[in-house]
């Protein structure tokens, strides 16, 4: 039996897009292949362009467009007039692009990424809890005493991103700390802190910053955990209920 002619009144079948691989994917995958398999390690310098190009059988235009595109994620670097070499391959580096998207999302994929911070940043204070110095409770202790003392939403800003930082750091996952200080975008900071100041709300969370702090002096992880929820969903709900803080600017 035929199958019925298209727009003849058979069944449509959806047909599904396919994303087309171009040259320098390909690339890409062969040199992120190499990586994998230890061929190239970190701090290893690549081949000249032309010689890895001709090694893998590409043109110079495609390899230096998969060069490009791994600079950009942090797998390579490129050196003025040393050539490209692969990096460290630290968390850092490979997710250092992860604070570009959270910079400059908007709408509903701004409210995501708080969401995401508010699963993660938890998590971390609990391990923090067991893990800090009596330095680090220290610093904690003096940037939020600058916080309180803050004069201008900026000056505010930099001591939260370090108060946060200090306590992700102290978690002792490297991948976790940069996950979350890709998250800690300082321009969505800025909108948060200014709209605090509107809503009148700057008590409230730097009682919040001195609950996570007493449960890190406690090296209690579940209290840490709990002040640490709470805080970043207190976020999340000004975010909810603030249209202006999702718009980019």
């Amino acid at each position: 039996m035929p199958w019925p002619a298209p727009g003849k009144g058979g069944p449509r079948v959806a047909v599904e897009r396919v994303p087309k691989v171009t040259v320098a994917d390909r690339a890409i995958e062969v040199i992120k292949a190499r990586i994998t398999a230890g061929e190239l390690l970190p701090g290893q310098q690549l081949p000249t362009e032309r010689e890895f190009a001709a090694e893998l059988g590409l043109s110079r235009s495609s390899m230096r467009e998969a060069i490009r595109a791994l600079t950009v994620m942090g797998v390579l670097e490129a050196r003025h007039g040393a050539g490209v070499y692969v990096t460290q391959l630290l968390p850092h580096d490979l997710l250092d692009t992860f604070g570009v998207v959270a910079e400059i999302s908007r709408g509903e994929t701004l409210l995501h990424l708080v969401q995401v911070r508010k699963i993660l940043e938890p998590a971390a204070a609990a391990a923090a809890a067991a893990r800090i110095t009596g330095e680090g409770l220290a610093r904690l202790r003096a940037e939020m005493t600058a916080m309180e003392r803050g004069t201008s939403a900026e000056e505010i800003i930099e001591h939260d991103l370090e108060f946060h930082r200090i306590i992700t750091e102290a978690a002792g996952n490297p991948v976790l700390s940069a996950i979350l200080g890709g998250l800690s975008s300082r321009t969505f900071r800025a909108r948060v802190w200014r709209g605090y100041r509107e809503d009148g709300v700057f008590p409230r969370t730097f009682h919040e910053h001195a609950a996570l702090y007493q449960a890190l002096i406690d090296r209690d992880p579940d209290g840490a955990r709990l002040a640490a929820a709470v805080h970043i969903g207190a976020v999340e709900e000004w975010v909810r209920r603030q249209p202006s803080a999702m718009e980019a600017g």
